[in-house]
């Protein structure tokens, strides 16, 4: 089967396409507005953009329920600062709830019961809980196309400027994925743990 997207009816009951591009690592993303209020949100669309220096980006899709952009891009675009906390299995549930579609007013850390810890070098706090958080400051935020439905869809690309790492991930120097255990999106409803590795080494090395 060919899927073409330019417009036509996909002959498939749902969009395949983010069960094409697995796993997506989950930016649990917490900002401060203007005024200090707090905001967390998770996002598929996150990954690592570059190690020197090393970045990261979101991208935040659609528009809010009173309109206008997502709290994350624009607490990031304001205040030009983020966290990006890691999702973990054990956080799933709380990852879950912070992801509803709530007024502006809203602090979703109270929704879902976390605790929020002071960062070291930039003012939107982490999550005390996750194992890991990347503090970031923004360099960028990109416009995306938006296929004419009117809808928002914007980049956010930030620079870390420091990781928080929880001591027992650490084995020898590394950072243990088993015992980290993060959770992927997948398509559809579909998320995935990563609970083994395997490690390759490439040729020249």
């Amino acid at each position: 089967m060919f899927v073409r997207f330019d417009g036509r009816k996909i002959p498939l009951p749902h969009n395949p396409f983010k069960a094409c591009v697995v796993p997506r690592p989950i930016g649990w993303i917490s900002t401060l507005d203007a005024a200090g209020a707090l905001n967390l949100a998770p996002f598929s669309f996150f990954n690592a953009v570059s190690e020197r220096p090393p970045m990261v980006m979101y991208c935040a899709n659609g528009l809010h329920i009173e309109g206008g952009e997502k709290d994350s891009t624009q607490n990031a675009r304001e205040t030009g600062e983020f966290v990006a906390n890691l999702a973990t299995w054990e956080l799933r549930d709380a990852v879950n709830l912070t992801s509803r579609r709530v007024p502006r007013t809203v602090d979703e850390f109270a929704l879902a019961g976390l605790q929020p810890l002071p960062s070291t070098l930039v003012r939107p706090p982490r999550v005390a809980a996750t194992p890991i958080a990347l503090e970031c400051r923004v360099v960028a935020v990109h416009e995306l196309p938006d296929e004419g439905t009117g809808e928002i869809n914007r980049m956010v690309i930030g620079r870390v400027l420091g990781i928080h790492i929880a001591d027992h991930l650490l084995v020898d120097g590394h950072v243990s994925i088993p015992r980290l255990r993060p959770i992927a999106r997948l398509g559809y409803r579909e998320y995935a743990v990563v609970e083994s590795v395997f490690e390759m080494v490439r040729p020249e090395d």
